[in-house]
């Protein structure tokens, strides 16, 4: 099938969610940094096209109010949850991850609430395993997303050490309620290669997909322009996720810039099923080099969302433009 391309225009760290409705919806960071909106359709093209609506703005103070990035929706347990990373007013690089919830069965038009900080492990809580969790989103945090497997859920997340021009990694944990983890961080991923460390040591934006009798997880690496790209790790699904030693990385990226098909900087992206039950993987990048960027590749609105059919070797996801 032939997708739009590009499938929204401006539209970074896109996510799409197929619902039990026939729905797709689709969420993204906007370009200003400064709201939350979603867009729905019956199919993945209609996206494109989709009135486009607000569901949550920035605050004008204190926490919640500054660099609205990377929002991902959720049907969990009946009722809708939006993971996004927020900065505060005066302290905009204190980024952390937020959790919205609507109990509305339409997502585009219920009532939306914020819960707050996504919550680390905390005593006392008759959830409690592994002790008291003294990391979890005490800096720069961001990128996070849920799955499900056999009956438990997990998240996954993007936190630096050292601040701001730290290092990002990729941390696990088990989670006792949509907005409270059950289980202390474990380390998944830290910048290992050089393709991860270019301007800045980078692992971020993960993105999990199920096939084959493995999880992979999809990661993003280095700084934002042209370098951008996306790395993979995989376990086997029996094998316990909480355990540094079931996942293997590959050792180069599975995706990166390809300047002879205008593709610059893929990553952060997502995974659906789409209307033929082909697996897609959506992610952004832009359509030229970094030597037209005008100052901070981060501030800069042309990542377009895209739309990439997923194929499979060996078992294992293949990425090809």
């Amino acid at each position: 099938m032939k997708y739009n391309d590009p499938l929204a225009l401006g539209r970074a760290d896109p996510y799409i969610y197929k619902h039990t409705d026939g729905y797709y919806y689709f969420t993204a960071t906007y370009p200003a940094y400064d709201r939350i909106c979603l867009r729905r359709s019956k199919t993945i093209n209609g996206i494109t096209d989709a009135e486009e609506k607000e569901i949550w703005h920035k605050h004008e103070t204190g926490i919640m109010a500054s660099h609205i990035w990377a929002p991902e929706i959720h049907y969990i347990d009946g009722k809708w949850y939006i993971y996004f990373a927020a900065g505060e007013d005066k302290n905009i690089w204190e980024i952390r991850p937020y959790v919205l919830e609507c109990s509305d069965a339409d997502p585009m038009n219920g009532a939306w609430k914020e819960l707050g900080m996504m919550q680390a492990l905390t005593p006392p809580d008759e959830n409690t395993i592994n002790g008291y969790d003294r990391y979890s989103f005490t800096d720069f945090s961001l990128d996070m997303t849920t799955f499900e497997h056999r009956g438990r859920r997990y998240c996954i997340w993007a936190e630096k050490v050292g601040r701001r021009f730290g290092i990002s990694n990729l941390y696990i944990a088990e989670m006792s309620a949509p907005n409270k983890l059950k289980t202390v961080q474990v380390l998944l991923t830290t910048p290992d290669y050089d393709w991860e460390r270019i301007d800045f040591w980078v692992n971020e934006g993960p993105a999990v997909l199920k096939h084959g009798g493995k999880i992979f997880v999809t990661y993003s690496a280095s700084a934002t322009g042209q370098m951008y790209c996306m790395g993979m790790l995989s376990a086997d699904e029996n094998a316990d996720l909480l355990d540094p030693r079931s996942w293997s990385k590959k050792r180069y990226p599975v995706l990166k810039t390809d300047p002879s098909k205008k593709v610059f900087g893929p990553g952060h992206n997502s995974f659906t099923v789409g209307e033929n039950g082909e697996t897609l993987c959506i992610l952004h990048y832009r359509d030229y080099s970094d030597e037209h960027i005008s100052g901070d590749p981060l501030n800069n609105p042309d990542r377009h969302a895209h739309v990439l059919e997923v194929q499979f070797e060996n078992g294992e996801p293949v990425f090809k433009l």
